[in-house]
């Protein structure tokens, strides 16, 4: 069973993962990646980032099961926060265990995909100058990423 958590504290992700594979012999390959805050070329103080409760953890969950119906997992976790976030901040960590290292990659880039485009969060940027930016749309090629995905 995959670990979903949408939290407000950072994370630590050597412990995730060490949670995610202790005393296991049949992981051949864990894939992590780690979102930061970036500072947007020293303009940023924070991201803020919200969430639909309920409703975001649902959708992480069914995220997670069709990952694990795609690949043959032995584990995965994701870990997303909300609240303000400062550059250099973690935001979010995907961690996908598999026996070997194609499935883990491959689940990990998917789940990130669908994360940074479809996932139920939305983002406003605060400057350094005081104002707050607009809400952040996906990226053209945030959703041209998806595309490959497509059934």
């Amino acid at each position: 069973m995959p670990k979903i958590a949408i939290q407000s504290q950072d994370f630590d992700a050597a412990h995730e993962a060490a949670l995610l594979t202790e005393g296991r012999a049949d992981i051949g390959a864990l894939v992590s990646f780690i979102g930061l805050c970036r500072d947007e070329g020293g303009t940023l103080q924070a991201l803020e980032l919200e969430y639909y409760p309920g409703m975001a953890e649902e959708e992480l969950a069914r995220l997670a099961a069709e990952a694990e119906v795609r690949w043959p997992l032995q584990g995965l976790t994701i870990i997303h926060r909300y609240g303000k976030i400062a550059p250099g901040e973690q935001i979010v960590l995907v961690l996908a265990a598999s026996a070997h290292r194609g499935a883990a990659f491959a689940a990990a880039d998917f789940l990130m995909d669908y994360l940074k485009s479809r996932a139920p969060f939305w983002k406003k940027e605060h400057r350094r100058d005081g104002t707050c930016g607009e809400w952040v749309e996906a990226k053209d090629a945030d959703e041209k990423s998806l595309g490959r995905w497509a059934k």
